[in-house]
């Protein structure tokens, strides 16, 4: 049997509120990952932006008719497994673009599943 990060995930209601959904919104519209170190990033940056905006479009869909915290550890996890492979700094950006989005729904910890995927960055 395969280990699965979720199963460490200690659930609880998010608050959910317009004010979160405006703040993902305004997340979603804007430029992101613009930090990437190397010397052309355009083609990384491109397919980190693309699972990151499919993310933030899942949880736009779905987090006010699923306020919790599983729920949205569960669409974290999709856009993980995906970006688990790049190198460490992509991983890093990428990480630190979740923890935002964790900010904004007021998730305090993933209960380890960011160290899972991302190597304990």
């Amino acid at each position: 049997m395969t280990y699965d990060p979720l199963s460490e995930v200690i659930n609880e209601p998010l608050r959910i509120d317009g004010r979160a959904i405006a703040s993902l919104t305004e997340f979603r519209s804007r430029e992101k990952l613009l930090h990437l170190p190397g010397v052309d990033t355009a083609l990384e940056r491109e397919r980190l932006l693309k699972i990151l905006n499919t993310l933030l479009d899942e949880l736009l869909a779905g987090i006010e008719r699923n306020p919790s915290k599983l729920w949205a550890l569960t669409q974290f996890q999709r856009a993980l497994v995906q970006v688990q492979l790049e190198d460490t700094e992509a991983r890093e950006h990428f990480g630190m673009e979740i923890e935002h989005i964790m900010d904004v729904l007021g998730i305090e910890s993933s209960d380890g599943l960011l160290s899972f995927y991302l190597g304990g960055l």
